[in-house]
């Protein structure tokens, strides 16, 4: 159970490495779309690094009138 608490932690730090060398980190992520892109990215871990650009598209439906 330890060793996969370990595996997991080390997982999402490359993560975030890799969205910070995507310029993700740089600013506030002021929409849904960047959020996501954002959450994708640190969960897709060392993935980002043999070739996986996980984007997130949010459509938010307008509200009828």
């Amino acid at each position: 159970m330890r060793i996969g608490a370990v595996i997991v932690v080390i997982w999402l730090i490359i993560g975030l490495l890799a969205a910070g060398q995507r310029g993700y980190l740089g600013g506030d992520a002021s929409s849904c779309t960047e959020a996501g892109t954002i959450a994708v990215t640190v969960i897709a871990g060392p993935l980002n690094y043999v070739g996986v650009n996980p984007r997130v598209k949010c459509d938010v439906p307008e509200p009828s009138q």
